[in-house]
């Protein structure tokens, strides 16, 4: 029989990991779905929205899916459970930072002038400087990179999409002298 400790401590270490992995399979999925194929849905999200409600919002919903469908397998074996959970956490606090602080989606007007909520809503505002799919910067949400690096980033896109588009010159054409 497992102690009362080692039953909170083995749900919480689920917990914790499930968290930390969810902002990798965020950041995986925002980079290389949604900025991806997924596109279609994330765009309505990088453009000025006049209602309250966005294409890219079906996002939160086949997450939450993901996180029902864990919560009925936990009823089959319990760690599942725990790990839902850690999904349902993390989708809390994205939500709460994302779509209240960041995008003040709800009556919150509060911009963070200092700390670590600073650096996530500048890094989220760099993001958004970009509006099309190519060349954004910071695609994780919690474990954001320092804002002068993104800044960098951001800079070394924009040349390099500006190279690609500037028009190529030709070069002169030499024949070849054989004998």
């Amino acid at each position: 029989m497992e102690s009362v400790t080692s039953y909170f401590l083995a749900r919480a270490a689920i917990i914790v990991v499930s968290l930390t992995v969810m902002e990798a399979i965020a950041t995986i999925s925002h980079r290389y779905i949604m900025h991806g194929f997924g596109w279609r849905w994330h765009k309505s999200h990088h453009t000025s929205r006049p209602s309250g409600i966005e294409k890219n919002d079906l996002y939160a919903l086949v997450f939450a899916v993901i996180a029902i469908a864990l919560f009925v397998a936990g009823l089959r074996w319990w760690p599942l459970w725990w790990i839902a959970i850690g999904v349902t956490l993390y989708g809390l606090i994205y939500f709460m930072v994302h779509d209240v602080l960041v995008h003040r989606r709800w009556p919150f007007r509060h911009v963070p002038r200092k700390g670590y909520l600073k650096r996530i809503y500048q890094a989220h505002r760099l993001h958004h400087a970009v509006t099309t799919k190519e060349n954004c910067v910071s695609f994780a949400f919690v474990m954001v990179k320092p804002v002068d690096k993104l800044l960098r980033e951001l800079k070394t896109n924009r040349q390099a999409s500006l190279k690609a588009d500037s028009p190529k010159r030709e070069r002169p054409q030499h024949k070849n002298h054989h004998r």
